[in-house]
């Protein structure tokens, strides 16, 4: 809102000091926003600059602020099934897997990701017991592109070994047209690596871990104080501000704990306290590479804490406390202005929502010329 500067007149100024108030401070407490009120008087004979501002009809929104940390969403363990002498090769932490990757090597054999969320429990072969692992495998088969012929199925077919004996020539592995147990491993998605258990050179242990993972979606954890879980819920707008401090991001509230813990942050913003009751809030990001490859970092998470729609508002630097109490603002600009008793409803980062006799969308009042 652009300013129109104009000088009051030390009559009228008197006439306004009388009106006002000390400073004042209206506190927001459900928003956790606290305003400061500047004196619109000055000392008399000397004229005080001011400008104007318009009376608009917008949505207004105020929020609380609570402090979380980027990271990745879900967790995976991938357990070795394979048996040999010693690891030949393992992954980086912070490396990440896709279908049809390496996850690790077992005697010069690679253990190979395909997507699913049921583990492997034994060989797959033609003539094996239909089961959904077997459709889990032509699925696999299918997306990387060697699926000819393949109908998805419980059965192993002999499509599906055909499709097998060419994947495994693709990846220089052994071609036998079945999958012994341990040749694949199972994850839901893509992995990045969060830990590697086993040394290199180290002997499998068939049933222990090999690593752990995440996938590659970041989100934002954030702690909100129970006193104001009533205020968030799945599937809510937010605004993440990144570790920048500047740049912002639009998220989704995707999951609110139901149990509370105590909370480990500093208390900053609108946060909890350390020690205090919180519940944990998942964001999703909507443009998941405004995260870029952060982990851990801390942000920002704003959330709405009320809205008023289609509302009257005026800057908060345009409201006058009245000696008698109350607000009002000053319509118009110089010695046509008038003073109006208003109604304050919502504060939401600079402007105020008012209601008082006469006031339209349209009108200008008086601010302090910055």
């Amino acid at each position: 809102m652009t300013a129109e500067a104009s000088v009051r007149v030390p009559g009228r100024a008197r006439r306004r000091a009388g009106l006002v108030a000390a400073p004042i401070a209206l506190a927001v407490v459900a928003a956790g926003i606290v305003l400061a009120g500047a004196d619109r008087g000055h000392p008399a004979g000397r004229p005080a600059a001011t400008g104007s501002a318009p009376v608009v009809r917008t949505d207004l929104a105020s929020t609380i602020q609570v402090s979380g940390a980027l990271g990745f969403a879900g967790s995976s363990t991938i357990v070795d099934q394979r048996p040999g002498t010693a690891y030949t090769a393992l992954p980086a932490p912070g490396a990440t897997i896709r279908r049809g990757q390496a996850l690790y090597e077992v005697d010069g054999t690679p253990v190979i990701l395909f997507y699913g969320t049921r583990p492997p429990w034994r060989a797959l072969y033609a003539g094996v017991v239909p089961g959904p692992d077997v459709a889990q495998l032509d699925r696999n088969l299918v997306a990387l592109g060697y699926g000819a012929g393949l109908t998805v199925s419980d059965g192993f077919t002999a499509a599906t070994a055909g499709a097998v004996a060419r994947w495994q020539a693709a990846r220089g592995l052994p071609v036998t047209g079945t999958v012994p147990l341990g040749q694949v491993a199972y994850a839901p998605g893509p992995l990045r690596v969060t830990a590697v258990a086993p040394a290199l050179g180290a002997p499998p242990q068939p049933g222990a871990s090999v690593l752990t993972a995440t996938s590659t979606r970041p989100v934002v954890m954030a702690a909100v104080p129970v006193s104001q879980e009533y205020l968030v819920r799945a599937g809510d707008d937010v605004t993440v501000t990144l570790p920048d401090g500047v740049t912002t991001a639009p998220g989704v509230v995707t999951a609110v704990s139901p149990v509370a813990s105590a909370a480990a942050g500093t208390g900053q913003g609108s946060g909890p306290a350390p020690g205090q009751a919180a519940v944990q809030l998942t964001v999703r990001l909507v443009r998941p590479g405004a995260a870029g490859h952060l982990d851990q970092a801390p942000v920002t998470v704003s959330v709405v804490a009320a809205r008023a729609r289609g509302v009257l508002a005026v800057p908060v630097s345009a409201l006058v406390a009245l000696a008698g109490g109350g607000y009002a603002v000053e319509v118009g600009n110089g010695r046509a202005g008038r003073l109006v008793a208003v109604q304050t409803g919502l504060f939401s980062r600079t402007l105020v929502q008012v209601s008082g006799p006469g006031l339209a969308a349209g009108q200008r009042v008086e601010v302090p010329a910055p």
